[in-house]
């Protein structure tokens, strides 16, 4: 693990397998850490890519911005954490919200990545309602603590049925949700309740963009995923079965086959 400072905040992160492998940069979704990746990477490396993989601010082992966090901020981090690393143009993934920093990343910095993977994720802005159920949590997590709130959500951060039938990713998941400072995970609600429509941009989106989704994830469900598809030009739809919203976590096998598919055309 390493670290640098970034925008005023020190970031934690792992620069992974072979300098001039093609980088590959993923980003976490709420409320997690760059370790929900490690089943990616270890495919990814051993394919012969560079990987990429960082704390959010706020999240993991990287400094936590109390108040609001935008999605933009989030995103200008990685453009800093790429200059630091010496990477111009980087494949650029993400889940959940991690998927949403992923878009506005492609927003703000177009020439900078080289293709896009969208894992779980949507793009429309927040409605007001939507608004309000993030700000709530924000302070029910800030009150409380993460326990309960993770207690609760597990069911549908996984598939219901892959709870029980795989206990050890559930244990992972829910250690890393447990272990994630409130301020943190309250900050990035904030600023994700103020996110921009994606939809305007998703059109403009001209290189490789792989969708994957879990096949019953309730949280960003197939539709949502084909909604994306229809918006960026040669988008490739994956569903992976037997997974919720995180598939790359319930099925690393069957997500791995398919992101190393996709990046052979990259």
């Amino acid at each position: 693990m390493s670290s640098t400072t970034v925008n005023g905040a020190t970031l934690h992160y792992d620069d992974l397998g072979p300098s001039d492998g093609t980088p590959v940069a993923l980003i976490h979704g709420h409320p997690f850490n760059r370790t929900l990746w490690a089943p990616q990477a270890e495919a990814l490396v051993a394919a012969g890519h560079r990987v990429v993989l960082f704390d959010l601010r706020g999240y993991g082992d990287s400094d936590v911005t109390p108040g609001k966090v935008l999605l933009s901020d989030f995103a200008d981090d990685l453009a800093a954490l790429l200059d630091h690393l010496g990477i111009e143009r980087a494949v650029v993934g993400g889940v959940s919200m991690g998927g949403q920093i992923a878009m506005e990343f492609h927003r703000a910095h177009p020439g900078r990545v080289r293709a896009l993977v969208l894992s779980d994720t949507s793009a429309p802005a927040e409605t007001e309602e939507g608004r309000d159920v993030r700000n709530r949590l924000a302070d029910r997590l800030l009150a409380e603590g993460m326990d309960g709130y993770a207690d609760e959500v597990i069911g549908k951060m996984l598939a219901a049925y892959n709870v029980s039938a795989l206990p050890e990713v559930a244990a992972r998941v829910l250690a890393m949700m447990r272990a994630t400072d409130p301020r943190g995970a309250a900050a990035a609600l904030r600023g994700r309740a103020e996110r921009p429509d994606y939809r305007d941009s998703l059109p403009a989106v001209d290189v490789p963009t792989l969708v994957v989704v879990g096949a019953d994830d309730v949280y960003t469900p197939v539709a949502q995923a084909e909604d994306i598809c229809r918006l960026v030009p040669h988008a490739t739809l994956s569903v992976i079965d037997d997974a919720g919203h995180l598939p790359s976590a319930e099925q690393p096998g069957r997500f791995n086959a398919a992101l190393l598919e996709f990046l052979r055309g990259v």
